[in-house]
């Protein structure tokens, strides 16, 4: 199973991206989560300490790596290079296991205008699509917000995106811009899980605005997870509400499949 959670910052994808992993995890099923938002901290969301996480480089910071497997030097730097690296080890060599979970973190490039063909971007590319098309247990990706970094070919091959939404309007124009994109890359599957809900009258709002079959579910405003993101926490460890919330999200992602 191959998930790509989505969405602007701070609507609450990487709790949803942790708690699914933990639960898939939970069962005793292979589990490799991919932290490819620079801006999340998905490790601590996955129970990892801070100490822990200083053991992991993001791959897109390993210059000798990417160099090696590129064939990039400083001289033919931006002139020539690998577009089809090695990368069938990467993710059991550099991932740090915790509760059940193996934890991949990508990182960023660094990129001056509309895009970057380099040796950085090429490999991160290359190790998502094999993330998702090759990799035998279940994936699940906390992007970032847009879907630039996923070919055509990469975007097929998964069985589901999930955007995370809030209850209000800039929300659902940021969905409605991802949808055009999307169906250019074929994705087969959207669906919308919506966080931070206090009121029935923020389901009210959209369910009114999204489609039915879209809707995956709602992850409702908790107190509790917020004190665990405070205290550095894993919201699956906290358990409540959110845990609860997202257990209907996954029960309901299986029986859609």
């Amino acid at each position: 199973m191959k998930i790509a959670v989505t969405g602007k910052g701070g609507v609450g994808k990487t709790t949803l991206t942790a708690v699914l992993a933990r639960l898939f995890a939970a069962e005793g099923r292979k589990v490799l989560a991919v932290g490819a938002d620079p801006d999340a901290n998905l490790g601590m969301a996955l129970g990892f300490t801070g100490e822990e996480l200083t053991a992991i480089t993001p791959i897109s910071e390993m210059n000798e790596l990417i160099a090696e497997r590129t064939g990039s030097t400083p001289e033919n730097y931006g002139k020539y290079f690998k577009i089809n690296p090695k990368v069938d080890d990467i993710p059991d060599r550099f991932s740090l296991e915790k509760n059940g979970v193996k934890l991949l973190v990508m990182g960023s490039v660094e990129t001056g205008g509309g895009g970057c063909i380099c040796p950085e971007h090429v490999m991160l590319k290359r190790l998502i699509s094999h993330l998702v098309i090759s990799r035998d247990e279940v994936v699940i990706m906390d992007m970032e917000a847009g879907l630039e970094h996923l070919g055509r070919g990469t975007a097929e091959m998964m069985d589901r995106f999930i955007v995370v939404i809030e209850p209000g309007e800039r929300s659902i124009q940021t969905l409605q811009k991802l949808k055009p994109l999307a169906a250019d890359l074929r994705i087969k599957r959207i669906n919308v899980a919506a966080n931070k809900i206090r009121s029935k009258e923020d389901e009210d709002f959209l369910k009114n605005r999204i489609q039915n079959d879209e809707l995956i579910g709602f992850i409702h405003y908790s107190d509790e997870c917020a004190a665990a993101d405070r205290k550095g926490l894993s919201p699956y460890d906290t358990g409540g509400q959110v845990l609860e919330d997202v257990r209907i999200i996954k029960e309901r992602i299986e029986s859609t499949i």
